[in-house]
């Protein structure tokens, strides 16, 4: 793994991991406001080259809160420094919720999406409480974080969701997005299985046996699905 310092278009400094050869992919971690917990070369999808870029305001990357439009003009100004013209953008958590705003937001800078364990696009009470109700049999997974980096981004991710043509804009949406579900995550899949079957390319899959943070549980799993899922249109 090495590691390189990109300029934001504000010139803030962005840290970005980087591990790998081959079709380019961007790492999204969740959170959001989390340090980038999927920045090891030993879970990184297999033959490709992989890009971590660290979210502004927390670990190593300069900053501090912020909206999902300057999250995604963060990831451009990776792209654009890079010299790639397309990648594959694969989000855990948080991360695969901004995947699919990328892709609205960049499609043509995007040869697929592939969304592990998401949100879902929704603020629906039912999901919260299955979710609340749940949390507490987790794995504990020690992981920094900004509390205002991430009250931030959940507020401006209220925001998104709530615009009038954001169901039209997934349903014209015609970048490929193959949808991953835990099968054992407390998070309800029911809002991921509406997005794959929103998006025109749209495919859901669930991985077996493993939890919301299979990266960490069952390491081998979270590395064969994500190269399966990446390598479909890389």
């Amino acid at each position: 793994m090495r590691s390189v310092t990109v300029r934001a278009d504000d010139q803030t400094c962005l840290h970005v991991g980087v591990t790998g050869n081959g079709p380019d992919v961007v790492v999204l971690s969740g959170g959001p406001g989390c340090v980038h917990y999927l920045e090891h070369d030993d879970i990184a999808p297999r033959g490709m080259r992989a890009w971590y870029p660290e979210p502004r305001g927390v670990g190593r990357s300069a900053g501090g809160p912020h909206t999902l439009g300057q999250a995604v003009a963060d990831l451009e100004a990776v792209r654009r420094a890079a010299g790639i013209d397309s990648w594959v953008v694969l989000g855990h958590s948080w991360g695969a919720d901004l995947a699919v705003r990328y892709a609205l937001d960049h499609p043509s800078r995007v040869r697929s999406v592939v969304g592990v364990a998401g949100h879902g696009l929704h603020k629906d009470r039912s999901w919260s409480q299955t979710y609340e109700s749940l949390k507490h049999t987790e794995p504990k997974i020690d992981i920094d974080w900004n509390p205002t980096v991430h009250q931030a981004l959940s507020e401006s991710f209220l925001e998104w969701i709530h615009e009038t043509d954001l169901l039209r804009r997934l349903a014209d949406c015609r970048v490929p997005m193959t949808i991953v579900a835990a099968e054992h995550d407390i998070r309800p899949s029911w809002p991921l299985r509406q997005l794959a079957a929103l998006v025109q390319r749209g495919a859901f899959v669930v991985a077996p046996d493993v939890p919301h943070d299979m990266w960490w549980t069952d390491p081998d799993v979270w590395v064969n699905v994500v190269t399966k899922a990446c390598r479909n249109h890389g």
